[in-house]
Parts: C-alpha cells; structure tokens; sequence
C-alpha cells in the first residue's frame, strides 16, 4: 500500500439509527478518564519497547496496532498503508577552530565526513542578497577542497551545498540568520546531499569569519531508508465530498515515550472517534489520521497528502490538527488562522480564520481566553495548508517560554517552557497536566462535531465552486 490511500466512496447515504451529532454533547462525553487510558496504553507500550514508540521501532508497531484495534472495535473502516521514510543518525557532529571548539549541527541527510572528519581551508563566500545561491557568489574566490562558510536565506540549503560542490568544496557550514544554534536545518532528501554540510550559529559564524587558516569539520553521519505507517480511519456515513480530515501524529521521538509529545494529541482524537462512532448521523465523512514519522519532518502526512490526486484533495474539506494537548505548563493556544497575531507565516488557507474561531469561542465559553499561535510549519498542518486545505486546531505549548501576561491568564510558571519534558525522557504521564488535557481534548470533539454536522455559516469553510475557485486563488 501507499501512503496515498484516501478510504474515498466508502460512506454510504443510508439512514444510520444513531441520533444527529450534537457537537456540544459530543465534546461532553469525551472525558479525561477515558483519553488518560489510552494515554496509559501508550506508555505502557513505551515501558516495554526501550522507553519509546519512535519510528521504525517496535514500540510504534505496537502503538499502530493499539490505535487501528480501537477503531475497528468502534465500527471504522480502518486502513494502515505504508510510506517510506530516511532515517537519519548522527554519531557526532565537532567544528574546531584554532584550538577552538565551536557548536556544529548536522543538517538532515547530510553526507558524512566519517569519523575522522576533515580538515580544510575554511573559505567564507560573498555576504549579499542571495548568499551562496549562485555560482557567480564564487567567482574570484578559491573553494576548490576548502569548506565554505555561507549565510542562510533565500534557497534551500540543498542548493547551496550543491552550488558549492560544483565549485569543488569540500563541505558546507552554513551560519544561521538569527541568534542560537541552527536546529531542525535539512538538505530535504537523502538524493541530493553531495557534500557534508552543517550549521553554526549567527554569533560563531561571525567569529568565524574573521579567523584564517584550516578548520576541521567533524560531520559523521548515516541515512538508511525503511518503512512505516499510518492509521487512516473514516465513518462510514457522511458525505464523501465533504471529508473533516482530523490528524494526530503517532510517533515519539527515540530520546523518550512521547506522552505529551503527542500521546495527547492521538488520545484525544482516539477518544473523540470512540465517542462518535463509526457510523454518526452526520452530514460530512470524518477520517481520523495517526500520522507516521513526524518526528523526522512530516513525513506520514507528506506522504499521504502528495500522494492525493487534486480531485482526493479537493474532497477534503479542512484539516483539523492536535500535536500536545498537555504541557505542563500549559497555555490555551490556536492556530492563527486569520492572522490577526500578525508573527511568522501569515494567515492559513480561506476558512482557517472560522476554524480558529471555532476553537477561541468554544474555549472562551468554557472560561479560557485562548491566544493564537502562528502556522510555523512544525506540526503536520504543514502538507495541508501547502495544498490550500483550511486548518485550524489547539496546542498547550513546546519549548517556547511562556510570558507574564499569560501565566497571569491560564496560570504555572511565568518565564519556563511550557514544557521542560519536550524530546525527553521525561515525556511521560506523570508529567501531563491533566486538566488542561481534559480541556483541549474537549475543544478538540467539539471542532469535530460543528463540522462533522456543517461546514456553513460564520465559521464554515468554503464548499463547491466556491472551495475549487479559493484553491485556485491562492
């Protein structure tokens, strides 16, 4: 099977006995004891699979089978196709210069410079408007073996290790744009790595650039290629023109059992499908997704949203996503749908703004004045929103720090993360909040129920002509 596997036509038109889906009833039934047993069914997988369920490993297997047993049990037709995914390790990562050890992050799928790593000229390329994304940034300059120093901007780092191979480099450095270490930095795809390449922070970059001589760049790194998968799940009622598509990712990073990091998230919608139930008298299909892979880029839901024809994707008509719903210090945070925070990416598809409406008025009903989060591309929105589906949905907070004026708001701790425990070992259900969990997971079966049973009215998303000429508009 392929990660494109899209469970369409499988809804049928017949009359369902259950009663009509009432979104407020629906958020009432999905309770905090029930969505911690599934949260304990994970860990109890983690415990006894190395202390994660990361992918690729037999701790996701097990969590696949949990999760697909649920819903086949709750009358779903409940598919789990496979995608294949790289793997990327690293065994070390050392820049020195001069004696100096300066802090080195190997960007995904870099080539390895083996243990051994290698020592070079260290060549800074032109500072300027595209840095390193043009042969001529090189024209007078020496990089033939040399390891070339270039900014970060404008292209992809794939096209400035490439650009810099051509010339005869030996490795790239590039140096981040803005304060810290460069983290989460990839080449994209294992294929188009052609020297090693890593990263340093703006301040080393700097300090960098004013040395001369031979650095040593220690970059050794392995990429193998395997499989894994997702849990595609949809009631077999609904119209299948009009999909509520509600996604979880599934997979902990290899480093802890990911409880919040996002047994949360897949408990959540776990719970709410328990609750609606295979066959809803509902208007509109719901296809719950546990993606694979996220933890290293997206990778499930990349692999089923490219793997859609137009017509597959045009039948969905929002995307709805739950990625840590439990932070221990938790905020109430939605999506930016309209933008209206005006910070980082900018406003989501048409119809995210009513999505987040949905959420900030469900919760402000419930007593929390939510705050908006920027679509930042960290979650599995990320494929969606590329293809213009409209998407929403709420987060408790990662390793951002929470202000004063929000711990004044919700509570814990003014100036921490929001989550000490994020990729760590201690990601685990004794270090859930647990009512904030309770709350998000409601806000999460009522979003599913409003659009389950419409897609009109204030905070609707666009349906027919009108979603086919917003796609084609943006």
């Amino acid at each position: 099977m392929t990660g494109a596997l899209v469970l369409a036509g499988c809804s049928s038109t017949s009359e369902p006995e259950s009663p009509p889906v009432d979104a407020s009833a629906l958020a009432g039934s999905v309770t905090e004891n029930a969505v911690v047993a599934h949260l304990e069914e994970l860990q109890t997988i983690a415990d006894d699979n190395d202390g994660n369920r990361a992918a690729g490993t037999p701790g996701y297997e097990a969590s696949v089978d949990y999760v697909a047993q649920v819903l086949t049990d709750n009358g779903f037709d409940v598919q789990t196709p496979e995608f294949e995914f790289h793997n990327f390790d690293v065994a070390a990562e050392k820049l020195m210069s001069r004696d100096r050890d300066v802090e080195v992050r190997a960007l995904s799928y870099s080539p390895s410079t083996g243990p051994e790593g290698l020592t070079a000229r260290l060549v800074p390329a032109r500072q300027d408007e595209t840095p390193g994304c043009e042969a001529t940034d090189y024209d007078g300059l020496d990089v033939n073996g040399a390891i070339v120093l270039v900014d970060r901007g404008i292209c992809p780092f794939s096209a400035k290790q490439q650009i810099a191979a051509e010339r005869g480099a030996s490795a790239v450095i590039v140096v981040n744009n803005e304060d810290g270490p460069m983290s989460g930095g990839t080449l994209g795809d294992p294929s188009v790595g052609k020297i090693p390449t890593g990263g340093v922070s703006r301040a080393d970059g700097d300090a960098l650039r004013q040395g001369d001589g031979d650095v040593t760049l220690t970059l050794d790194t392995s990429t193998e290629t395997s499989t894994s998968r997702n849990v595609i799940a949809q009631t077999t009622t609904g119209s299948t023109d009009d999909v509520v598509m509600v996604g979880a990712h599934l997979d902990s990073v290899p480093e802890g059992p990911g409880i919040n990091d996002n047994g949360t998230g897949v408990a959540a919608i776990l719970e709410t499908a328990v609750q609606l139930g295979g066959s809803p008298d509902a208007d509109n299909a719901v296809r719950f997704a546990f993606w694979g892979a996220e933890e290293l880029g997206l990778l499930g839901s990349e692999a089923y949203v490219t793997g859609l024809s137009e017509d597959e994707r045009n039948d969905i008509a929002l995307y709805l996503n739950f990625d840590m719903l439990g932070s221990e210090n938790a905020g109430y945070l939605t999506y930016d749908g309209d933008n209206s925070d005006n910070v980082g990416e900018g406003p989501g598809p048409e119809g995210s703004a009513g999505i987040e409406r949905t959420f900030v008025e469900y919760l402000g009903k419930n007593g929390i004045a939510a705050n908006g989060t920027d679509f930042d591309g960290r979650s599995d929105y990320g494929p969606f929103i590329e293809q213009k589906i409209p998407s929403g949905g709420v987060f408790s907070g990662a390793d951002d720090k929470k202000t004063a004026e929000e711990a004044q708001k919700w509570g814990g701790t003014p100036d921490a993360v929001f989550d000490k425990h994020y990729h760590s070992p201690t990601d685990t259900l004794a270090n859930i909040d647990r009512a904030a969990l309770a709350k998000n997971a409601s806000a999460v079966a009522y979003a599913v129920g409003v659009y389950a049973e419409s897609l009109a009215g204030p905070n609707g998303v666009p349906t027919g002509a009108d979603r086919e000429k917003a796609r084609a508009a943006q």
